[in-house]
């Protein structure tokens, strides 16, 4: 279940705008970070944002994050080692989840491993040797901080 600190933290890294938009890749975004393109709407979804096309409200807006937070959560609890880690690491992966989708979250192989055995500087260390750091830099810096020291710091 989303908590209202995750969806804080979300809201912060991605911004919400309520009318739809392209984001850098050319897809169609709204909300908290929703990229309708490869994460559709489901069918209580559809219902609940209606003529999504002209804009939504803030209410679903934060409906689809919670509905996009649940559902990577669901997806992390697959790594076996996931339920294992403090509530601050958890937030780093379901971050990085939530921008590079469960799929790219895998791709960072060595950064897992290192977090499965507790290696926090080797796995922050790892995180930003990627695109993602090139593309996201002051979002992967933070990120990989919270990674390495278990500790959230904004700025």
């Amino acid at each position: 279940m989303a908590e209202d600190w995750e969806m804080r933290r979300l809201i912060f890294h991605e911004g919400m705008r309520l009318q739809p938009y392209k984001d850098t890749r050319g897809f169609t975004t709204i909300g908290v970070g929703r990229c309708v393109d490869t994460n559709p709407f489901t069918k209580a979804e559809l219902k609940a944002v209606g003529d999504w096309q002209h804009g939504i409200s803030k209410n679903a807006a934060l409906m689809l994050l919670r509905n996009d937070i649940d559902r990577c959560k669901k997806e992390l609890a697959g790594l076996d080692f996931y339920g294992g880690l403090d509530l601050e690491r958890k937030y780093a992966l379901l971050d990085m989840c939530f921008q590079l989708g469960f799929k790219g979250l895998k791709g960072f192989q060595r950064m897992l491993e290192a977090m499965r055995w507790g290696k926090w500087a080797t796995a922050a260390a790892e995180c930003l040797k990627s695109d993602y750091a090139q593309q996201t830099p002051a979002r992967a810096k933070r990120i990989a901080r919270l990674i390495k020291e278990g500790i959230w710091l904004r700025e």
